[in-house]
């Protein structure tokens, strides 16, 4: 299905004030008539005596009257031919079953009062922003049932639009399995707009779940592939190599892999997909504290290998001092000694007590 629009309708300015004048005119022959109808009459004398007969003239007052009382009950008709877009808003429109084309764009246009709008999305409300006040007003009309038909109607027809802004949509976080098999929560937000109205309607039943499923489908597809931290042996890329790829560390790489893997998959329900981002991360509640503890367990031999790093450093810049200024000499018996007390000193986790030799070094 290919996307039709309808340039050449935004007469709708002109169709009020000629629908307005003809409306005006039907009431006033109906008047015209009814008051020609009542005072167009012959008085004419018979043998019986005076008598009235209908003259030519009452006979025009009548047809008048009738054309006028026929235009007041159907002139309404092509008001309903009158639509009203706001900026970034469009308008699929059919005629018996048949598509005719889309109004897109702000304007008052004038079109076949028999076209019928189309929007199969309308009702469909989700956790994203163009649904908001939609949301609002859906209950609104669910509880009021009383309310005259002729709201309903138009409620019913402003639904109809189909928004062009660009909308987030916030679905509700996901349990996936990592490529390691460890469970982690993950929500994400998707930046989407519709670009092509014709397939919107009619290539899917509904377009708006039918990203939302695609959604958490891609989601799904990519995050199986990426291990929450780094790990070895791990390829992420698919060129066979490991890398060091990671949900945590590569956010932006796992972000736009979902974005190409949901447009791939919506190209044909008109939809663009201007970015997606990863909003929620998080282990799974039954493994949190355990993973928390290997984290902080990976942090402390990290930590304790830079001490370790430089503490040999140190070590070695004095021992290299000593020798560079000669001023003590020690073997190699008092060089591992005096190792062993900077390394216990530097590498401690206290603080050294220091105890003072009055004796001899050896």
């Amino acid at each position: 299905m290919t996307e039709k629009i309808l340039e050449n309708k935004k007469h709708g300015m002109r169709a009020l004030i000629i629908i307005i004048a003809l409306y005006a005119a039907g009431i006033a022959a109906m008047i015209i008539g009814g008051i020609g109808m009542a005072n167009a009459v012959d008085y004419v004398s018979t043998p019986f005596g005076v008598s009235a007969v209908n003259s030519v003239a009452k006979h025009n007052y009548t047809v008048l009257f009738i054309i006028g009382c026929i235009w007041v009950c159907i002139g309404w008709v092509p008001i309903i031919g009158l639509k009203i877009l706001k900026p970034q808003e469009a308008l699929v429109l059919t005629l018996f079953g048949n598509y005719v084309g889309t109004l897109k764009g702000e304007g008052f246009y004038f079109v076949n009062p028999f076209c019928v709008g189309v929007n199969p999305a309308a009702k469909t409300k989700l956790n994203q922003s163009g649904d908001v006040d939609g949301g609002i007003a859906g209950k609104g009309l669910s509880l009021n049932l009383s309310a005259p038909d002729v709201s309903a109607a138009a409620a019913q027809s402003a639904s109809k639009k189909i928004s062009l802004k660009v909308m987030t949509l916030n679905n509700s976080r996901q349990k996936i399995n990592d490529c390691l098999g460890n469970p982690i929560e993950i929500g994400i937000a998707v930046m989407w707009r519709v670009v092509d109205t014709a397939k919107a309607v009619f290539n899917v039943d509904n377009y708006k779940e039918y990203l939302s499923l695609q959604c958490d489908s891609a989601v799904r597809n990519i995050v199986r592939i990426y291990p929450y931290d780094v790990a070895p042996g791990v390829d992420t890329t698919g060129d066979g190599l490991a890398d060091e790829g990671s949900l945590r560390g590569s956010s932006e790489t796992v972000a736009s892999r979902i974005r190409d893997e949901i447009q791939k998959k919506v190209s044909d329900a008109g939809i663009e997909i201007i970015e997606a981002r990863i909003t929620y991360l998080a282990y799974a509640p039954e493994i949190a504290a355990v993973m928390l503890q290997r984290q902080q367990a990976s942090a402390i031999i990290d930590a304790r290998k830079m001490i370790v790093d430089g503490a040999v450093g140190m070590v070695e810049m004095a021992l290299e001092r000593l020798e560079e200024s000669g001023s003590v000499q020690l073997d190699e018996e008092r060089k591992a000694a005096m190792v062993s007390n900077l390394l216990v000193v530097l590498c401690g986790n206290r603080d050294a007590q220091p105890i003072v030799n009055s004796g001899s070094l050896y």
